[in-house]
């Protein structure tokens, strides 16, 4: 139980880190944000708790597929902004956009007996 509270406590503590830095800079924010910090430590936690690095090397080969609907989030977002949406709204119209992305990659990639 203490090793699942430490991985929590770890993980908060990176994703709150990148919220204060980018309060005072928004580059060094996005910079951090853009570095799959994620994935880095899902991939570190699954090695440890599994002893597999090929676990990790499927998870992150899977990123790859999952990498471009992910962009959509990003283009959306700021579009949607300049058009006038409540910040709300338009990060609910992204987000819903880029699982609608998601599911066709996924989808897609299914169809073309890729797993």
């Amino acid at each position: 139980m203490a090793y699942y509270i430490l991985k929590l406590i770890i993980t908060t503590l990176l994703i709150v880190l990148i919220s204060e830095i980018s309060k005072r800079s928004s580059l060094a924010g996005a910079l951090l944000a853009a570095i799959p910090l994620v994935s880095i430590l899902a991939m570190t936690w699954m090695y440890i708790d599994t002893d597999s690095s090929e676990k990790a090397v499927e998870f992150s080969q899977n990123i790859v597929w999952l990498i471009a609907p992910s962009i959509t989030l990003f283009i959306a977002f700021p579009i949607l902004i300049s058009k006038g949406l409540n910040f709300y709204v338009s990060m609910f119209i992204s987000i819903a956009l880029t699982v609608l992305a998601y599911y066709s990659v996924i989808f897609i990639l299914e169809k073309s007996g890729i797993r």
